[in-house]
């Protein structure tokens, strides 16, 4: 099973869509009467806006398509497990998870493997799209003793991983610093800091990500940042800002190459957000030249990382049925993030 959060197939799903994204308690935590509410005004008033970044690609986003590319080679990279199926299920359109359900439940599969295309743990995406998957699956008796199911709760520092994302960032800085100083910026999607402060991992996990990539390119004296883009509404978000760096690059006459380092696939965030409003930021800013590094989606290293921890996870005997591992199969996260799903061992 791989999870994403998936995006308006059009025009007219785009409000629909927002609601259920604003609507979810892991998004925003408050009683549920009180969260409907404030989810209908909030994709009320950014339907128009969200409505003409989605115009700029096609009039819809082309998540599905990509995670259904990406399960379509995973599914190929498993073939030496014999009979193995590769479902997709998204977080806030379709296909949702009350869908996939039924047809897993049709497929009669014997084990489960739960694969969020997360890399990073977030109880804002990983523990959410679980929590869906988890009422869905017991909704249509998908439970043990008939079948169990076994979720991997992070990969943020996976050799493949990590080398996909090398293999696409190295390129762009040998061609940006041929004429210019280079940055690097890895940036990732923005988390409200109140949700990091409650214990949630994720920018610890986009930490790791970022230095495992930086000591992987092996540069001497690489000039990098780590940064969060995305950022809504007026409560303070986790930084340095990704929009600020670029000015700041401006300002000290560097080139820059941008990676996304959270996302696995392209969407209205890379597509729009770094491609279009960025790289205009960036000439308005006198950035002496801006390229975006592509998402990994099927990069060959990447994709036989994922089906290297689905191997991996599916040969441990679980402890119980909705078993949840690591990388390696250890908390990795410090003690006071607790936020992480792993108990400390």
């Amino acid at each position: 099973m791989l999870f994403n959060l998936g995006g308006p197939d059009s025009l007219e799903a785009v409000e629909p869509f927002l609601f259920n994204l604003f609507s979810d308690p892991a998004i925003i935590r408050l009683p549920r009467p009180l969260r409907l509410w404030v989810a209908g005004r909030i994709s009320r008033r950014r339907a128009p806006v969200a409505q003409n970044i989605y115009r700029q690609i096609g009039g819809k986003s082309p998540i599905v398509e990509h995670t259904q590319a990406q399960a379509r080679a995973l599914q190929e990279a498993l073939s030496d497990l014999g009979e193995v199926r590769v479902f997709t299920a998204m977080r806030y359109w379709h296909p949702r998870c009350d869908a996939t359900a039924l047809e897993v439940k049709g497929y009669a599969p014997d084990r489960i493997m739960l694969l969020p295309l997360y890399p990073q743990f977030s109880t804002t995406t990983t523990k959410s799209s679980l929590v869906d998957w988890y009422g869905a699956a017991r909704g249509v008796g998908l439970v043990a003793p008939r079948v169990t199911s076994v979720a991997l709760c992070c990969y943020a520092t996976a050799e493949g991983f990590i080398d996909a994302q090398c293999e696409l960032i190295a390129p762009l800085l040998s061609q940006a610093g041929a004429r210019a100083p280079v940055r690097l910026l890895l940036s990732a999607h923005g988390l409200p800091e109140r949700i990091v402060k409650r214990g949630d991992p994720y920018a610890w996990q986009v930490e790791q990500t970022a230095a495992c990539i930086v000591a992987r390119l092996g540069i001497p004296d690489l000039d990098w940042r780590l940064t969060y883009q995305s950022r809504v509404g007026p409560m303070k978000w986790i930084g340095p800002a990704t929009d600020d760096e670029i000015r700041r690059a401006g300002g000290d006459g560097v080139a820059l190459v941008v990676a996304p380092i959270a996302f696995v696939s392209e969407h209205s965030e890379t597509l729009v957000e770094l491609d279009v409003e960025y790289r205009h930021l960036a000439e308005s800013c006198g950035v002496a030249a801006y390229h975006r590094v592509p998402a990994v989606a099927c990069h060959p290293a990447f994709i036989s990382a994922l089906a290297d921890l689905t191997r991996e996870c599916l040969r441990r005997a679980p402890v119980s049925n909705d078993s949840m591992y690591s990388l390696t199969d250890e908390r990795q996260c410090p003690a006071h993030h607790s936020g992480c799903p792993l108990a400390p061992r």
